[in-house]
């Protein structure tokens, strides 16, 4: 079935107004990359991506912190004797302290970009719920019109036979109220329809739908392991077991080389010596685990977070199919029972028309019937869009992307 939406609209009953115009060349996954461009989480996403770099740029490194340098100078009182020394201290990486530092940037990197897709799935259930509330609302506003149009037919009727003197004035009052409160009803669902316009505007910041945006209906039965939200906790889940690493390699501290050069010399006295050194030294802390500890647990308090919170990923999102399955199955019965409802009530109020035009039933008695027949009538078309609304839906929750 082919969902067509009304863009043409005529003119609004409230100046307030939300226009949306309707593109041919615009596809579904076009309005979800689109909107991902201008998502609030794309900063985010950037400094994901520059935590892995410059995290990548210290594993890179020869040496496990900053060097330093030191240069000192003394002078005795008396001027005739003078000490210079120079060293430089160079901190050296632990043993596999280098490959886990450079383990951790690779994880970081396949973080980042789990995380940007987990994100694009967020993103396209936003742009696929507004959509299908776009294709709703629409549904409402166009028949609320199409049965204004048919009250004020019957009013016009109505009208004609009262100055006829077929039927009394009470009918025509009758007949008035029902087109009144028709045309109330085409107000309500206007706004409505200008309400899921503008959130659709609010979260894609567009103001352009895609004609088509209907979808198939993926093969998946159950909740796969590359679901993208699943994949995206479990790179977390590894990044900070590789951070974890990290930080136990560090141990008591970093080992420093310590390199150089330091000369003595008396002035004033041509026979004096004047002697210069090298030297080099190894400085190794230890006993440092107590104060290591507390980073070690922070690192495993974080850790153990995200264990909790994927089982309670995997509960919510069995959950999520779960309904999205039942709710397929439910519509697509009750479709066919709409329509079926739908054929009856056409036919039974044909017969009415024509009962009504030969004064065999009163106005009350049609009126109740195309106020049913309208709402079979909308009842079907309603759940014919809901049923595509739920296989894009159904699409989400097993986490494939349009």
């Amino acid at each position: 079935m082919t969902i067509t939406l009304s863009f043409a609209d005529s003119a609004p009953i409230v100046e307030h107004h939300d226009p949306i115009e309707s593109d041919p060349a615009l596809s579904l996954s076009k309005v979800v990359d689109l909107t991902l461009e201008k998502y609030p989480d794309v900063t985010w996403l950037k400094s994901l991506e520059e935590e892995a770099s410059a995290i990548a740029q210290r594993g890179d490194s020869w040496t496990a912190g900053s060097s330093q340098a030191l240069l000192s100078f003394q002078e005795a009182t008396s001027g005739t004797l003078h000490y210079i020394d120079g060293v430089v201290q160079v901190p050296l990486w632990n043993l596999g302290q280098r490959d886990a530092e450079q383990r951790l940037a690779q994880l970081s990197e396949s973080n980042a970009s789990s995380q940007a897709t987990a994100v694009k799935l967020r993103v396209a259930g936003l742009v696929r719920n507004a959509l299908w509330n776009i294709a709703l609302a629409d549904l409402s506003y166009e028949q609320a019109k199409i049965e204004l149009a048919v009250t004020d037919q019957l009013l016009a009727k109505v009208q004609r036979r009262v100055e006829l003197g077929d039927l009394s004035r009470a009918d025509l009052l009758l007949a008035e109220s029902e087109s009144l409160q028709k045309r109330s009803v085409v107000t309500q669902a206007e706004a409505e329809l200008m309400h899921a316009r503008k959130r659709y505007s609010t979260v894609t910041q567009m103001v352009k739908i895609p004609s088509d945006f209907q979808e198939k209906l993926v093969a998946l039965t159950e909740i796969q392991q590359n679901h993208p939200a699943l994949v995206a906790i479990n790179s977390l889940i590894e990044r900070k077991q590789a951070e974890l690493n990290t930080v136990k390699l560090v141990g008591s501290g970093q080992t420093n080389v310590a390199v150089g050069v330091n000369s003595d010399q008396f002035t004033g006295d041509e026979r004096s010596n004047r002697t210069a050194s090298f030297n080099i030294g190894v400085t190794v802390p230890f006993g440092g685990s107590a104060h290591l500890a507390p980073r070690v647990a922070a690192v495993n308090v974080e850790l153990n977070k995200l264990f909790a919170e994927r089982e309670q990923l995997h509960r919510d999102l069995e959950q999520t199919h779960h309904e999205a399955e039942h709710n397929l199955e439910v519509n697509r019965a009750e479709l066919i029972i709409a329509t079926k409802l739908q054929q009856v009530a056409e036919e039974h109020l044909k017969m009415n028309q024509s009962s009504f035009s030969a004064g065999e039933i009163n106005l009350m008695d049609l009126l109740r019937i195309q106020s049913r027949t309208q709402q079979a009538v909308l009842n079907a078309k309603q759940r014919a869009i809901t049923l595509q609304r739920d296989i894009a839906l159904y699409n989400q929750a097993v986490g494939v992307l349009p």
